[in-house]
């Protein structure tokens, strides 16, 4: 059958599909409860407000062809601390099932994973659901030593030999709804004063802490990007940019190498920015990505970032494997001039 798959964790329907999937999963322990007011915290959480939840994730929804609603969903966890991308929350309300809906959500989140440049996915599943684990089996998933101990819980792994080769090519060609791909130093003086600077003003209203007060002028905006051109083309500075379907600047992130004697195995993120129309659908994560893999390929062995803490931006850096060194009071000022506390990161790569 046709399914339509769809990346959104803002969703409407994302919430009732969550709430289902964690009741049936909770009747299944033998700990039945009738509304998701009274699941486990951690479970209240995801069907409340997933979008909050699932920040630094991947969130994957299925529409058969001739409805409205989306009727399956499933999530590409962030992988964290150097383990493997993990899937979770696989589900298809009861009344859409046996329509290959989960073997399409499945497949979407496996190519995803290896777009990534993951080696391998891995997921668990309770020994009693013998459809899912099916499903798994056929899609090449093998059981795995455990890093989870609950009883008749089984872990799965599936090995994606080709995910490198596949996330560079997906980095320089537009297979996404969203083409990821660096820069040249002249691409960045030519975006400077429109795409680039629309990026960073919007960042600015919408209260990003990232080196401006609001309100940011875009004439002062293209200004800074024109030096990140300069800085490109001196080999300081490596800049990736992400284009939407019609072309606009939808995202971009920049890597700053280190210049010290003693510090040029070192790199720092800088400006990670996704415009708020093209948020919730993984491309912070996917230029965060783009990024890591360049400066491991060219040699670095070590990445740093500050951000706002307990901002967004932090959580998505939490998810995708970061470690905080610690946190500084009044670093910085926010777009209306508060000063607030700034959280130090850092990412060994190799």
């Amino acid at each position: 059958m046709n399914v339509t798959i769809e990346e959104n964790r803002s969703h409407p329907r994302l919430p009732d599909l969550l709430g289902a999937y964690h009741l049936v999963n909770q009747a299944e322990k033998g700990n039945a409860v009738t509304a998701v007011a009274e699941l486990p915290a951690v479970y209240r959480g995801e069907a409340e407000d997933p979008a909050a939840v699932f920040t630094a994730d991947t969130v994957l929804l299925a529409t058969p062809a001739g409805d409205a609603l989306p009727a399956g969903c499933v999530v590409l966890k962030a992988p964290r601390e150097g383990r493997a991308p993990e899937i979770k929350r696989l589900w298809v309300a009861p009344e859409a099932r046996r329509r290959g809906i989960a073997k399409a959500l499945m497949a979407e989140a496996l190519r995803r994973a290896a777009a990534s440049g993951a080696a391998a996915v891995r997921l668990t599943v309770w020994n009693w659901r013998e459809e899912p684990l099916a499903l798994y089996r056929s899609l090449g998933f093998e059981t795995v030593a455990s890093w989870d101990e609950r009883p008749d819980l089984l872990c799965l792994e599936k090995t994606l030999a080709k995910g490198r080769d596949t996330a560079r090519a997906r980095t320089a060609g537009p297979t996404g709804p969203d083409r990821v791909e660096r820069l040249t130093p002249d691409e960045v003086r030519a975006h400077a004063s429109a795409g680039l600077a629309a990026l960073l003003v919007d960042a600015v209203d919408g209260g990003a802490s990232v080196g401006f007060l609001a309100p940011l002028a875009v004439r002062e905006a293209a200004a800074w990007w024109s030096r990140v051109a300069d800085e490109a083309a001196e080999g300081v500075r490596d800049v990736w940019a992400a284009h939407g379907p019609d072309g606009d600047l939808t995202g971009v992130v920049t890597l700053v190498r280190g210049t010290t004697a003693n510090g040029r195995h070192r790199g720092e993120i800088a400006r990670l920015l996704v415009h708020r129309s093209a948020r919730g659908r993984g491309l912070g994560y996917r230029l965060l990505a783009t990024a890591e893999a360049h400066a491991a390929a060219t040699g670095l062995t070590l990445l740093v970032l500050d951000t706002q803490t307990d901002s967004p931006a932090e959580r998505l850096y939490r998810g995708a494997g970061w470690t905080a060194a610690g946190t500084i009071p009044d670093y910085a000022a926010d777009p209306a001039g508060v000063p607030r506390a700034t959280t130090l990161y850092y990412k060994r790569l190799g």
